[in-house]
């Protein structure tokens, strides 16, 4: 072979070599070995944000080009983290951890409230008698202007009435009855038997005493909240028994009897008037359910409707009751007695 002949040689191994399969190889994208068999690379796309999409649920996993699949952990077990406890590492396949419950705050309208005082008895457990009253019994009026109501009159003083009291027989004609709790002196009282819209038509007469019993004076005994008023004669001598008359007091009365209740409210100028059966509150007080019986008329009488006596006066129990619609009275016994007698011959 000739030197020609070995450099045409030369040059046609020189050009097979630079076709070679192993060559064109080498020289392609790593990045495009996974666009698929196209020989042009695939564009380049920006990547696009998008909101968070919420993980399908577990599938079997699909089979992809790596060698080595990561091993397929069921839904409902724990994704292993290498021993790592940060709450971060948690998939998003995993289900969120049930709140844990909380307990109800206590409301504030289950507080206990504060027992009842147990020492008075307690005046709902006598039954009430309005309702089986007959018509025209347990209501309340203005007093009409009759002898027995012209016995019954207010108590002053600067001016203002405050209790009332009712003139009483006895043997000197000067004396009217009332509750204890109403005064406890006769400094500046006055008494107005009849006393109606602000006209006083029997006369304004002065009470120069109270008589209470021992039990009231030391301990305010309910049981003995009633008081004799002695009351001075008029100018000319004349006594306010003599001008108005008197009822006679009705020492040992039952306690069940039908009774006419008067009382002058402190926001009213007239008396007012019920009648109602009155029942046993307990062994020394008596109950009766009047409406509407307000401030001022403690001292008001019990006129027993048979006898036209004086068997109790508002007073007694809560001192004559907590509300307007039942009063109480002291039962007239051996006490009230012993002090009438004593403050009438003394």
């Amino acid at each position: 072979m000739t030197t020609a002949h070995r450099l045409a040689v030369g040059t046609l191994i020189a050009a097979l070599v630079a076709v070679s399969p192993a060559a064109a190889r080498s020289t392609t994208p790593s990045s495009a070995r996974r666009a698929g068999p196209s020989a042009a690379p695939a564009p380049v796309v920006p990547p696009v944000a998008e909101s968070p999409v919420a993980p399908p649920p577990a599938a079997a996993p699909v089979p992809t080009a790596d060698p080595a699949p990561a091993a397929v952990v069921p839904p409902d077990a724990p994704v292993p983290v290498d021993g790592d406890d940060d709450a971060d590492e948690d998939t998003a396949d995993d289900p969120a951890p049930a709140a844990a419950p909380v307990a109800a705050a206590p409301s504030p309208s289950r507080k206990p409230s504060a027992p009842a005082p147990s020492s008075a008895p307690v005046p709902s457990a006598t039954p009430t008698p309005s309702a089986t009253l007959p018509s025209g019994l347990g209501t309340t009026a203005t007093a009409p202007a009759t002898t027995e109501s012209a016995r019954v009159g207010a108590l002053f003083t600067d001016g203002h009435h405050f209790c009332t009291a009712s003139v009483v027989d006895s043997p000197s004609g000067t004396f009217a009855l009332t509750a204890a709790h109403c005064l406890s002196s006769a400094t500046g009282v006055t008494f107005a038997p009849g006393y109606r819209n602000g006209s006083a038509p029997y006369g304004t007469w002065q009470v120069t005493a109270v008589h209470t019993s021992e039990g009231w004076q030391q301990d305010r005994d309910p049981d003995e909240d009633y008081a004799l008023l002695e009351i001075a004669p008029d100018a000319g001598g004349r006594t306010v028994q003599a001008t108005v008359g008197g009822n006679p007091i009705g020492f040992g009365a039952s306690p069940t009897a039908t009774a006419r209740l008067y009382g002058y409210p402190s926001r009213s100028d007239a008396p007012i008037l019920c009648t109602a059966p009155t029942t046993a509150q307990s062994a020394h007080q008596r109950r009766i359910d009047c409406p509407d019986f307000p401030g001022g008329t403690s001292g008001g009488p019990f006129v027993e409707a048979g006898t036209g006596h004086v068997i109790g006066v508002i007073g007694g129990y809560q001192e004559g009751g907590d509300t307007e619609d039942i009063s109480y009275a002291a039962t007239f016994g051996d006490t009230l007695a012993a002090l009438f007698t004593k403050a009438t011959t003394g």
